[in-house]
Order: C-alpha cells, then sequence, then structure tokens
C-alpha cells in the first residue's frame, strides 16, 4: 500500500514539475542583452532629457514618442548610434527652452 501511495506523490510531483517548466518556457521569452555601448547611450540619453526637459514626465514623454525631425522614437534613435545619440542630444538642448519642435 505504501509503495502505491509514494508512486501516486511522484507521479503528481513530476506532473507539477513539468507544467511548471512548460509554463516557464511560454511566459518568458528569451532576449538578447544589450550591448554596452547602446545601453550606456540609452542610460546617458534619458538623465539627459530628465535634467533638462524639467523631469521624468516630460522626458519620457519626448523620448518614446515618434519623432519625424529624428527618423523614429528618439531613445531608440539616441540607443541605435553615436551619430544619434548627438541627434537627439541636440534636440533634447533645443527644446530645453520649453517650446516643443
Amino acid at each position: 500500500m505504501k509503495s502505491e501511495i509514494h508512486e501516486v506523490q511522484d507521479s503528481c510531483l513530476a506532473e507539477t514539475a513539468a507544467a511548471k517548466r512548460r509554463s516557464k518556457l511560454v511566459f518568458r521569452p528569451r532576449r538578447v542583452a544589450m550591448a554596452p555601448d547602446a545601453a550606456r547611450r540609452q542610460g546617458n540619453i534619458s538623465q539627459l532629457a530628465f535634467l533638462l526637459l524639467g523631469g521624468r514626465d516630460p522626458a519620457v514623454s519626448f523620448l518614446n514618442a515618434e519623432n519625424d525631425e529624428l527618423g523614429g522614437r528618439p531613445l531608440a534613435v539616441a540607443t541605435a548610434s553615436a551619430e544619434g545619440y548627438v541627434r537627439v542630444a541636440a534636440a533634447v538642448r533645443a527644446r530645453q527652452g520649453g517650446a516643443p519642435s
């Protein structure tokens, strides 16, 4: 009798473990880590926008909105390349005066 109970418990535990493994695969997609240079540019442009545009909300609004002059979202443009960072930094400094362009 004991062996049957242990077999049932073992099979239940195995099914539970298998279900957990499956659920983790579905809900946790694998991502490629951002390159160190791109991460540095992203942090720098975020900090610059925060400091010059008057806080978190204006900075997030500017960095995440599509911008035709820059060719996309400023955060993505600044993160993609050093040249993009320079263009976005110039746009942030131009907006510092208050009037959105």
